[in-house]
């Protein structure tokens, strides 16, 4: 078997949001047993990080890891690589730049999620953020619902004000807005896709209407911060990408719990919403928080889409040596 190289260019090419959706609603609805996707593993010394996040789907997809390498000085420079191996042979099938990647596996699967909170019909949508994440969430949306208006805060005016013309063809109305209480007053959908500098939350929970859903990707490690404690307090429900890792790693939910905010009777794996082993929100009234950190699930699940995408493109190019399986 011939292993498959696909450049970043190359994944770019070949990635499609329907049917990055739909991979990930697959892999979500198999068997979600703890040891088929363990924690990440995290190993640093000096300037070096690297970071592992490994499993084997159950849906008789390709098993394999995402390792993210980071040179933490001056430049602080990253790279990602996601290798690919068939399950019942050990070969190794593909090797891919998972950088690009790691953007579309968060924005489709906010949009899955999004879908399965969200009440029925079109999307009155606020972002907060006006980068990368930002711009892939919303086209990520848009392969799942119909949206109506989007409304864009970023701290610079320029900023925003590109967001919304590059944009604008996800939405009969992009509007920039000076503030964030002002873009998600009459927003069903907020997604927060902005670091602060310093770690102030960039969403308040008293900005939101009754009945509204929040995407919140930007709180993985401890010392982030996202949405506010009120924006937990009033979450009738929470979803969790990492059930665990959300709940006792993210700054959010530790700043919550040192509030005194008990989280536990209403927290649920995005894997069960989508199975249906649980229900998501059960009332139009309900407010709903989608907690996401990342996880293998995703990095596979895209990335196996897009190594069939691009064996049926004849793209890519095959590694000029063989790893082979040794028999032992």
């Amino acid at each position: 078997m011939s292993t498959l190289v696909l450049d970043d260019a190359t994944v770019q090419s070949v990635f499609d949001w329907k049917m990055a959706v739909a991979a990930l609603r697959d892999a979500y609805a198999a068997d979600s047993e703890p040891s088929r996707f363990p924690p990440r593993v995290l190993a640093r010394g000096g300037s070096g990080l690297l970071r592992t996040l490994s499993g084997v789907p159950a849906n008789a997809g390709l098993m394999g890891t995402k390792t993210i390498a980071g040179a933490l000085g001056e430049r602080r420079m990253f790279s990602y690589l996601i290798s690919l191996f068939d399950p019942t042979t050990a070969e190794l099938v593909a090797l891919l730049d998972g950088n690009s990647i790691t953007g579309y596996r968060t924005a489709a699967t906010s949009a899955l999620a999004a879908d399965l909170l969200c009440p029925p019909g079109a999307l009155d949508v606020a972002v907060i953020g006006s980068g990368f994440e930002a711009r892939k969430h919303l086209e990520a949306l848009t392969a799942v619902r119909t949206l109506t208006s989007v409304t864009v805060f970023s701290p610079r005016a320029e900023s925003r004000a590109r967001f919304a013309h590059d944009l604008g063809h996800t939405a009969s109305v992009v509007q920039p807005s000076s503030s964030p209480q002002e873009a998600v007053a009459d927003a069903s959908l907020v997604i927060c896709a902005a670091r602060s500098y310093d770690e102030t939350p960039t969403l308040c929970g008293a900005w939101l209407k009754p009945g509204s859903t929040v995407v919140s990707i930007g709180s993985t490690l401890r010392d982030q911060r996202e949405v506010d404690t009120d924006t937990i307090a009033r979450a009738d429900v929470i979803v969790a990408d990492m059930v665990d890792e959300v709940v006792h790693d993210s700054g959010d939910l530790l700043a919550a719990s040192a509030a005194g905010i008990d989280v536990s009777d209403h927290v649920k794996s995005l894997a069960d919403i989508v199975s249906g082993r649980q229900p998501g929100r059960v009332h139009p009234r309900q407010n709903v928080l989608y907690k996401s950190v990342g996880s293998a699930v995703q990095d596979l699940a895209v990335a196996a889409m897009c190594v069939a995408a691009a064996e049926k493109a004849s793209v890519g190019v095959e590694l000029p040596i063989h790893i082979r399986p040794v028999q032992k």
